[in-house]
């Protein structure tokens, strides 16, 4: 697929100015603040900027970080990893294949069966939650 290329203009347009800050400028958004800490729903976790499937409910756990978090993607490919050095660390950060926005970080102390934690940003996420899905 296509990289999905647009301009800043368009990003701030298109974006509330929190999902801007963090998906676009990679930001994070404080602990326990973000949409989506606490969904349990069935469903899928998108991409705010382009809507790209990236996570699902079942892979979803309770890290105690404050962000959602993840043990794994919703399928090989879904997200792209690159190494970040800011802030005086090394990092891996995670975001978006197709549109490249900035989601979290993925760190390796989470559960298994991948031993990963998906830790993302939740305005950088859309849920649709398995019930929309299945009125398709």
């Amino acid at each position: 697929m296509a990289k999905i290329e647009k301009t800043d203009a368009q990003w701030k347009a298109e974006l509330t100015p929190e999902q801007y800050r963090v998906a676009r400028k990679h930001g994070t958004e404080r602990a326990f603040t973000g949409p989506h800490q606490d969904e349990k729903r069935p469903g899928i976790f998108k991409c705010v900027c382009c809507g790209k499937p990236l996570f699902a409910t079942d892979a979803k756990f309770e890290s105690g970080t404050g962000w959602p978090s993840f043990f794994q993607p919703l399928e090989p490919g879904a997200v792209a990893e690159s190494e970040d050095r800011s802030f005086f660390m090394r990092r891996t950060e995670v975001h978006c294949p197709d549109c490249e926005a900035h989601l979290g970080h993925v760190f390796p102390d989470g559960p298994m069966p991948t031993g990963l934690r998906y830790c993302m940003n939740g305005v950088a996420l859309d849920f649709e939650p398995a019930e929309a899905k299945d009125r398709e």
